[in-house]
């Protein structure tokens, strides 16, 4: 029997770890392709994708660097054995160099499998993480302008002022009030010292004997 293999490569808008983990996501595996899908990420877990189209096993797993995997399609012959996948991710300027190396395909088969990945890996991948990064960006800018803003008092802080303010009124009136007092004590005891004492005291006799003389009249 005949084989097919080829090797693509693509510019992903994203970290290697972050394409790494979404690859090995399930719920993340399908977003990016659209298309169901179902991993264990581990060493001999399985994994499907495009509701089962594809199925196969992981061989070997370096985080953030490489994936291999068995990888059949529902279209392989009953008799073919599994094709072998590689994925790598390096780092490249605007984001992560993708490359795929498909091998031990039956043969006519690698040209329809490498436009698939081109169109449902690479194509949805790129507008996936695309999103994603104006997102981020879009956050990261609301984030600095409400950093630029001045800050507003919180309604404790608000509280707090306002009751200051009641306090300190309330601190003046008192005040107020025995300031009054203050000065009116003097003007009393002005009005008091006003007439001297020897003067009352003589005052008070001559008081008594115009009293007597108009009872004897």
């Amino acid at each position: 029997m005949s084989f097919d293999s080829f090797t693509i490569s693509a510019i992903i808008p994203a970290s290697p770890q972050r394409i790494y983990a979404a690859w090995l996501d399930s719920h993340e595996h399908s977003a990016m392709t659209s298309g169901p899908a179902t991993i264990e990420p581990v060493v001999g877990g399985h994994h499907t994708a495009w509701d089962k189209y594809i199925e196969g096993t992981n061989i070997a797993l370096e985080p953030g660097r490489r994936i291999i995997q068995t990888w059949r399609s529902s279209e392989f012959p009953a008799d073919a054995l599994d094709s072998k996948l590689e994925v790598t991710f390096e780092q490249a300027d605007g984001g992560t160099k993708v490359t795929i190396i498909h091998s031990e395909i039956p043969g006519g088969q690698g040209a329809g499998y490498e436009e698939g990945w081109k169109e449902h890996y690479f194509d949805k991948m790129v507008k996936y993480f695309s999103q994603e990064a104006d997102h981020a960006s879009a956050a990261i800018k609301k984030h600095m302008a409400n950093l630029s803003k001045p800050a507003k008092a919180s309604k404790p802080a608000k509280k707090k002022a306002a009751a200051k303010q009641v306090a300190k009124k309330t601190a003046k009136k008192p005040a107020k009030k025995t300031a009054k007092k203050a000065k009116s004590a003097p003007r009393k005891a002005a009005k008091k010292k006003t007439q001297p004492a020897a003067a009352r005291k003589a005052a008070r006799p001559a008081k008594k004997a115009t009293r007597a003389a108009k009872k004897h009249r």
